[in-house]
């Protein structure tokens, strides 16, 4: 599944729409955030996964989505299950995404 880009008013209704969320927050300026860009894709269309919705938020442009999760630093990673924050964290480790999105099962 593609990676979506989404807003803040997009973000609620993601959130209400799926099961399973797991965001990237990043900011532009953040080249770390870049680096881990390819892995997190890589990483959303594998097809095990195609019941995980695959977010990214600019946390600079979207406070309320960036407030959901507690965002503190870039980048960050959060999963939510039927609308709720599961976990959250900064990284940018593969193995960090893959054990967030193990717990949404």
């Amino acid at each position: 599944m593609a990676v979506l880009t989404v807003t803040d008013a997009e973000f609620k209704k993601e959130l209400e729409g799926n099961k399973k969320v797991v965001v990237k927050y990043y900011a532009d300026w953040c080249g770390s955030c870049r680096l881990f860009s390819p892995k997190y894709k890589r990483v959303s269309n594998e097809d095990e996964l195609q019941d995980v919705v695959f977010l990214e938020v600019d946390a600079e442009k979207n406070p309320e989505a960036r407030k959901a999760a507690g965002v503190d630093n870039l980048p960050f990673l959060a999963a939510f299950k039927d609308g709720e924050l599961v976990e959250g964290s900064a990284g940018s480790k593969e193995e960090y995404l893959r054990s967030l999105i193990a717990k949404l099962n």
